[in-house]
């Protein structure tokens, strides 16, 4: 694993606009970084990468039947009692889950952490699975990579299979998300144009837009009853909404199903270590309020059980990172061991492994110089080459 120079593409910035990506330049520094690349070798990407991703989604899996037999670690996960049946029902019935990221360290000589994984409303996405595609390819028929420079994805193919598999039929799958922020609206037309690679009609739809009926069935703006949903909207968010309570009266399929949950929570990180310690995967990881927290040694990190992009994060008893401010943290934290990204000339890159359809799929890379990984992150592509 080494960082490189590379060579920003003349019009990479048309290309981006083009798809709707304007927020790959829209800062400076430009959220989207070709000036660099990560090289790996085929076998850290197999024997590393690719082989830790599905052992850690095993470890998942196992983990929410573990979690559905135990309601105090519901509690814990701040999962109110009211929704308990429901995502013990959407588990029994194997409602089907689509895709998921795990956030990772990795340095090259040791095996990858798991930091946390994002299993509700992972974005990120369609630079991993299309943009630093086209990178690559252009680069390589520029002359810049050789011909068997290669990349671990095969995001889209799998997106578009694991559509194909969810059984819709010639039902309308709509796709729903907070329009007015960039980064979700291109990654909910994303899903939508891979839901339609699959043969499935869908319809967008903002989420302030559902409505609901009288005898509680959900509905869009033209009165269309929802039968399959695909929300990029935290479920926690979903329960919270005053719609929250309807949800397990309806018979609405959603994608992520309500399962996901407990796997998008990062309760996850303690409840894994208590299922496996010692993992090679995992670093040691309680609940705040467990007394284990407060004994074990080393330097360990904060985080809030409900969290995104680094808010609310803070590294304790270690050296001090200011703390990114957020609305997060009323549900609880977690303690987790420290592990410092490594440093790359002062980036430090934290790799995001996809899994698509329950199969570790492809990877992305986001890199800043904080210890904490944040919005403030580039995106920064990636090869395979020996």
């Amino acid at each position: 694993m080494e960082r490189l120079a590379g060579i920003e593409r003349a019009d990479w910035r048309r290309q981006a606009a083009s798809v709707g990506f304007d927020f790959a330049f829209a800062d400076s520094p430009p959220y989207w970084n070709e000036s660099a690349y990560y090289r790996f070798t085929l076998a850290e990407i197999e024997r590393d990468i690719e082989a830790a991703t599905a052992e850690l989604l095993r470890l998942c899996y196992q983990a929410v039947g573990y979690t559905l037999d135990r309601p105090a670690l519901l509690r814990q996960l701040a999962i109110p009692e009211w929704a308990w049946d429901y995502v013990k029902e959407s588990w029994r019935r194997q409602d089907k889950d689509l895709y998921g990221r795990f956030d990772l360290h990795y340095d090259g000589a040791a095996p990858p952490k798991l930091f946390e994984f994002n299993a509700d409303t992972p974005t990120a996405l369609f630079e991993a699975a299309v943009f630093q595609w086209q990178w690559l390819e252009e680069n390589i028929a520029q002359g810049v990579f050789p011909t068997g420079a290669d990349q671990f994805n095969s995001i889209h193919e799998k997106l578009i299979a694991g559509f194909a598999n969810f059984g819709l039929g010639r039902r309308t799958l709509h796709v729903a998300c907070l329009s007015e922020h960039p980064e979700d609206l291109l990654t909910a037309e994303y899903i939508r144009d891979c839901a339609h690679q699959a043969g499935i009609r869908t319809k967008p739809l903002a989420i302030a837009d559902i409505g609901i009926t009288a005898d509680r069935r959900f509905t869009d703006l033209e009165d269309e009853i929802i039968t399959d949903l695909f929300k990029l909207y935290p479920w926690e968010w979903m329960l919270a909404d005053e719609f929250g309570r309807a949800l397990p009266q309806d018979r609405m399929r959603l994608i992520e199903p309500a399962w996901k949950m407990m796997l998008s929570n990062k309760g996850l990180l303690a409840i894994l270590w208590e299922m496996f310690p010692g993992h090679d995967l995992l670093l040691p990881a309680y609940f705040e309020d467990d007394p284990r927290a407060a004994t074990s040694a080393g330097p360990h990190i904060r985080k809030p059980l409900l969290g995104r992009e680094g808010s609310n994060i803070e590294i304790v008893r270690g050296k001090p990172v200011p703390v990114v401010d957020g609305p997060y943290g009323a549900e609880g934290y977690v303690v987790q061991e420290l592990r410092e990204l490594p440093s790359f000339s002062g980036n430090r890159p934290v790799i995001g492994s996809w899994v698509v359809a329950g199969q570790a799929c492809g990877m992305g890379i986001r890199e800043e110089a904080a210890l904490v990984t944040s919005n403030a992150a580039r995106f920064v592509p990636h090869i395979i080459l020996d």
